[in-house]
């Protein structure tokens, strides 16, 4: 599907957090890991990643729970401060955001380019084979990136 006219919009469910994309991501892809799983209520959440400058909170206070990764890292979860819906976090690397792609006021065209922690889904998921997939994080997420950016000359 074509990407929309930027910006666009998104926010949590309460209505209180709202944030603005002035691009498009860098990437859309699901994670399958374990705390995805837990802070989504689902098999795996839908993540993009997005340039810093390219994410503006518009409205609304933030709670902020800096989660310690398997690998040490600290990432900074942003959730709304009301209704405590998960919009994005903070990883380590700088200069971007992962922003939770069911936050979108439409979502319709950000279908995910691949998939990360496949070796921690649940058991009934079935991963395309034809998508980027790493067993575990991506530290090197540039395949992502090649991959949404196919995706969209298709």
């Amino acid at each position: 599907m074509a990407l929309p006219e930027f910006p666009v919009e998104g926010g949590c469910q309460c209505g209180a957090v709202r944030y603005r994309l002035t691009a498009s991501p860098l990437s859309v892809y699901n994670c399958h890991c374990k705390d995805c799983q837990r802070f989504s209520g689902a098999a795996w959440s839908m993540s993009m990643i997005v340039r810093d400058e390219d994410f503006e909170l518009l409205s609304g206070a933030i709670a902020r729970y800096e989660r310690v990764a398997d690998s040490g890292n600290v990432i900074g979860m942003n959730f709304c401060a009301n209704c405590h819906g998960w919009v994005w976090n903070d990883p380590p690397a700088r200069g971007i955001k992962v922003a939770r792609a069911g936050t979108l006021d439409n979502m319709d065209w950000a279908a995910p380019v691949g998939n990360i922690w496949t070796e921690s889904k649940a058991a009934w998921v079935e991963i395309d084979p034809g998508l980027v997939n790493f067993p575990r994080g991506a530290v090197d997420r540039t395949p992502l990136f090649t991959a949404w950016i196919q995706s969209r000359q298709e």
